[in-house]
């Protein structure tokens, strides 16, 4: 069930409002680093929120806005066994619309006064890794991680616009995500000099870190933890 005191409504610059849930830790203090944390194409559902309250109790401030605010209900949460019934509103994002919410959510960090602004990052699945790789060409974010962003190499033009370093995490057995896709954005980082971090798991598919599907992979899911934690504190 959703906890309406856990959300705050942004306005957007277009005239919209979007929703984003918000998780902190127990002992917030002046300095704290906040992720900008990017749903996948499901909404901003259980386990989104279960990630950020994960995060949050790893000591940052957490906002996971609702990308599909402009056609979806507020609260939206999509089922996972049915792709087609979340399409509506997965196809009619648009990067113009996505960079004015993923903005909204870098203004409201910065009022809060116990956010190190210089320590933002983002973090995305699935469609939110691609916007997690928008995030870091529009926001001057400290670094930033995609898990098996499909579409990156749709934007890979914006490589040369990265402001933090990037951590990638693909899956060997991906048939959702080619290996041409991923090696077209890799060489746009290599030929604008970015920094980042690539990793491929042989033995795992897509959204090998969502507890919520089959393709769940505990000790991939434990691991790319572990290294993303790692990428940030030493960022």
């Amino acid at each position: 069930m959703t906890n309406e005191k856990n959300y705050v409504d942004l306005a957007i610059n277009d005239g919209s409002e979007m929703a984003a849930y918000i998780a902190l830790p127990d002992n917030l203090q002046t300095g704290t680093p906040a992720i900008i944390l990017i749903q996948e194409a499901f909404g901003v559902n259980y386990h989104i929120r279960n990630v950020a309250n994960h995060f949050a109790k790893d000591g940052y401030v957490v906002i996971a806005p609702e990308i599909f605010h402009r056609t979806a209900p507020k609260y939206y949460e999509g089922p996972y066994d049915n792709f087609q019934a979340v399409m509506p509103h997965y196809s009619a994002i648009t990067n113009e619309g996505l960079e004015a919410d993923l903005k909204a959510c870098y203004e409201w960090l910065t009022k809060q006064g116990s956010v190190d602004t210089g320590r933002v990052f983002s973090i995305g699945y699935c469609l939110g890794g691609r916007v997690a790789f928008l995030a870091n060409a529009v926001l001057p974010l400290k670094a930033a991680v995609s898990y098996y962003g499909g579409g990156i190499d749709q934007i890979a033009d914006k490589a040369k616009d990265l402001h933090g370093r990037h951590l990638f995490f693909w899956g060997g057995k991906d048939d959702h995500i080619p290996d041409e896709t991923i090696n077209k954005t890799l060489k746009a980082l290599d030929e604008a000099g970015k920094d980042y971090m690539n990793v491929k798991i042989s033995f795992v598919g897509h959204a090998f870190s969502c507890d919520e599907r089959p393709s769940f992979n505990e000790m991939a899911s434990k691991d790319a933890l572990a290294l993303t934690l790692a990428f940030m504190k030493n960022s």
